[in-house]
């Protein structure tokens, strides 16, 4: 049984609806795109997923522990004013489970250096957040995600102004994260993110979801629009 489900989810927001009768399973160690238009929904259906939002009617079933599921808002949302290193973002990711309050191990230094290492960071360790580029930054805070040992993780457009060699690092690093069994939701909106890294798609218009394969929207979006840029459609397949 998959580890997340939702069963004819009506959420919504103000008193509006949002979104209604959305049913599906994510895959389990697998990444699933989230695509939809401004205003779609895409940020009300993660706040449901990660227990911040009460639906109106059915149901999000996690069986994920609230220690082990992450929410990686776009970089807009980070305080870059607050005086902290991008060693100490990293070891904040130990907070859910480790607790805010308490000192760090050796282990917890060891795996954060690793941490580092991996994600090409370590030379930043004593940098403070705000003098980092955007690239610099989003690595970081997929390392605060790693240090947390995520078991669901969900990103909201997390190659948004940042360069090619992040983009290819944190693909290759959330395909690991899925090898090992992780769930991961992400927001994309570049065809070619989504042919690279998704295994699934669910497509979030009118109110509505709809499941799709990465292979049936490449195959309707990109014959003979190759000289297009590569933005993902707003609309169900089908539609148009």
């Amino acid at each position: 049984m998959s580890r997340l489900q939702l069963k004819d989810l009506q959420l919504a927001r103000g008193g509006r609806t949002v979104l209604e009768h959305i049913d599906g399973t994510f895959q389990d160690a697998a990444i699933t795109a989230l695509v939809g238009a401004n205003g779609a929904g895409k940020s009300t259906l993660i706040q449901a997923i990660m227990g911040t939002l009460t639906p109106v009617s059915g149901s999000v079933e996690c069986q994920v522990p609230a220690v082990r599921r992450a929410w990686l808002p776009q970089q807009l949302a980070l305080d870059l004013s607050f005086p902290m290193s991008v060693e100490e973002l990293i070891m904040t990711g130990t907070w859910p489970s480790h607790g805010a309050f308490k000192g760090y191990c050796g282990a917890h230094y060891r795996r954060g250096r690793e941490i580092m290492t991996r994600l090409g960071i370590s030379h930043l360790a004593h940098r403070p957040l705000g003098e980092l580029s955007g690239g610099q930054r989003q690595r970081a805070l997929i390392g605060r995600t790693l240090m947390q040992e995520a078991e669901l993780l969900l990103l909201d457009e997390p190659f948004a102004n940042v360069d090619t060699d992040t983009v290819d690092v944190l693909m290759e690093v959330l395909r690991d994260m899925a090898r090992q069994g992780a769930t991961i939701l992400i927001v994309l909106h570049d065809m070619a993110h989504l042919s690279k890294l998704a295994d699934d798609v669910l497509i979030l218009a009118e109110g509505h979801g709809r499941w799709a394969t990465p292979d049936a929207l490449l195959d309707r979006y990109t014959i003979g629009q190759l000289s297009r840029p590569p933005r993902l459609p707003l609309s169900f397949p089908g539609t148009h």
